[in-house]
């Protein structure tokens, strides 16, 4: 879904109403709550497919209105989609607060429950994705492109308007890692999730990356679980998609960072469904004036959620994916106005619109990829949402 389709300047953004709009974003053992909409930005990254000045000179000005108008240190808040000359979904909001995280609250509780689910599809269905990736695989064999990541879409339909704030709780109950987000949406839908990936966090002059890239399916079972992690570890082409991600974040924050600590070989990161290989970068910045928000723009999309060479794989998937992505694959977070912030790849997530919900998942390809593994990758993916909406994957 493309979130608007009119670029909006900093004189013709929207002044809200400050009675609409709850925004939550979750990390580690803190949450951040946000209420009401000062304004909305909704300009894009990029114009034309370069870097621009003017969405961060948008950005910039609505936070120093934020501070004039009482604020101490302002932020903005919400989502950039996967296609940075989309419109943004981002929110100066009127009132925000850091809460420790009680897991108490996590309980979807037992007076409501998900309507009945009238019915699901798949777009693509099972033999679209899978000639999607044997599309890719022999675009591999006659291009420079390397990796391409290819995503499905899942619509359910239900009986009901569906209680976000349930579904919250559910996702929360049962995912009790990871970011976890909720950003309302300019026509009124609601994007919600819990990611295990971290896009960028900066504080101060240090800045974190940790991108997750090679994964496999946790098992009920600890001993054949142990050994399925075991095997990824040691995977070639899972270390190969791994290293093109970990390669490319390291070339773009090099320049920016003094020091740079980068593991020579990726570890384990597990949620409750997945293994991944995780690699943790840090660095220490030359100059701690430029934010989070931009550095985050500079890495995104990485060859994480896109492929790589980042350009010609973002043609191929125009190509072969069936929908648009708008917001999936993106990134959400928050920035401050001294230009701390904290953004997550918008993975393990879904647009929630009255009745209807839209999941998504993806899966990296490579040469080496093989459709089936691929479906049934995507498929456990989408199981996070899937069974916080009470629906078996």
């Amino acid at each position: 879904m493309t979130i608007g389709a009119r670029v909006m300047c900093h004189e013709d953004m929207d002044i809200l109403p400050d009675t609409k709009g709850k925004f939550l974003f979750t990390s580690g053992e803190n949450e951040l709550h946000a209420e009401g909409i000062r304004e909305r930005i909704a300009v894009p990254v990029r114009n034309g497919g370069t870097a621009g000045d003017l969405f961060h000179r948008t950005v910039e000005e609505a936070l120093d209105r934020g501070r004039k108008a009482g604020q101490e240190n302002p932020i903005v808040i919400g989502a950039i989609p996967f296609d940075l000359s989309e419109v943004s979904c981002l929110y100066v909001p009127e009132d925000h607060e850091w809460r420790t995280r009680i897991d108490g609250d996590a309980s979807p509780g037992n007076h409501l429950e998900m309507p009945a689910l009238l019915e699901q599809r798949s777009v693509p269905d099972e033999s679209g994705f899978k000639r999607a990736v044997q599309h890719a695989i022999v675009n591999f064999q006659h291009s420079d492109v390397r990796k391409a990541v290819l995503s499905v879409m899942r619509e359910l339909q239900f009986a009901a308007p569906v209680d976000v704030d349930w579904l919250m709780r559910s996702l929360r109950a049962q995912n009790k890692d990871g970011y976890q987000f909720h950003v309302p949406l300019p026509d009124g839908g609601e994007l919600i999730g819990v990611s295990p990936e971290l896009l960028l966090r900066k504080t101060g002059n240090r800045v974190v990356s940790n991108p997750l890239a090679g994964s496999t399916k946790r098992l009920t079972d600890p001993v054949a679980d142990k050994d399925a992690s075991d095997r990824l570890l040691v995977s070639e082409k899972d270390q190969y998609e791994h290293r093109l991600v970990v390669e490319d974040i390291q070339r773009i924050l090099e320049p920016f960072c003094a020091d740079l600590d980068m593991p020579e070989k990726p570890s384990l990161l597990s949620t409750a469904a997945l293994w991944h290989l995780s690699t943790r970068i840090g660095g220490l910045l030359n100059d701690p004036s430029i934010t989070a928000l931009e550095l985050a723009c500079l890495l995104h999309p990485t060859p994480a959620v896109c492929g790589y060479p980042t350009e010609r794989a973002q043609r191929l998937i125009r190509f072969v994916e069936p929908f648009e992505r708008g917001l999936f694959t993106g990134m959400v977070g928050w920035c401050d106005a001294e230009g701390n912030g904290e953004w997550a790849i918008t993975i393990r997530c879904g647009i929630v619109e009255h009745d209807k919900v839209r999941l998504f998942a993806g899966a990296g390809i490579v040469e080496a990829s093989q459709p089936d593994c691929e479906w049934a990758e995507v498929q456990t993916k989408l199981g996070t949402m899937l069974n916080a909406c009470g629906i078996a994957a």
